[in-house]
């Protein structure tokens, strides 16, 4: 597991273009301003790409790597084409399945089970529908959150709409294996619950 996975707290924008079919995001250092890790999906089919513009949109495949600031792979993030409900699975840096997400039908606000590489479940990542606040939780106890409030460093650089942050707990081990499903559930939830 990559050493900057380690922080409690990280930064997360998404890049805005016009006719942008792909999904990029910066992954920045809240202390220091810095980019830190990137997202980009740089492998998009012709007919993806068309889709992308449709209302259709949240039933494209794709396939999200994360990387370093210097290109080092973390962690990537793969779904197939989806109707109903969504299960998004994550690898490693070495293309090795470490945990998926599973979309729960019905929920008010979305709603992910994440699970490990063997399908056990190890927390619940829930949203509230009259907002963009989302906790991860395990037997009741909050693991982290994700929400568009920032009232640190670089507040006034993360304000917009497609900005978030991302709080881990500090009761969550830095070599936790859950670290890089929690930065990836957060790509997951903009692209299936929030488009």
């Amino acid at each position: 597991m990559n050493a900057l996975l380690n922080k409690n707290i990280f930064l997360i924008k998404e890049q805005i273009g016009m006719f942008k079919a792909s999904n990029n995001y910066d992954v920045y250092n809240p202390e220091t301003n810095q980019a830190i890790m990137q997202s980009r999906e740089p492998h998009l089919g012709f007919f993806t790409k068309l889709l992308r513009f449709t209302d259709f949109k949240r039933m494209t495949p794709f396939h999200i790597i994360i990387t370093t600031a210097t290109g080092e792979k973390v962690v990537s993030i793969q779904r197939g084409v989806t109707i109903f409900r969504s299960d998004v699975e994550v690898l490693d840096e070495k293309d090795r399945l470490i945990g998926m997400f599973k979309q729960k039908f019905f929920s008010f606000g979305g709603h992910f089970e994440i699970h490990d590489n063997n399908d056990r479940h190890i927390c619940s990542l829930q949203g509230k529908w009259t907002g963009w606040d989302f906790k991860f939780t395990k037997d009741g106890k909050e693991l982290g959150s994700v929400s568009k409030k920032w009232a640190g460093i670089g507040k006034e650089f993360f304000t917009s709409a497609d900005n978030y942050v991302l709080q881990i707990n500090e009761t969550v081990a830095p070599d936790d294996a859950i670290r890089p499903l929690i930065l990836a559930a957060v790509l997951c939830i903009d692209m299936v619950l929030k488009e």
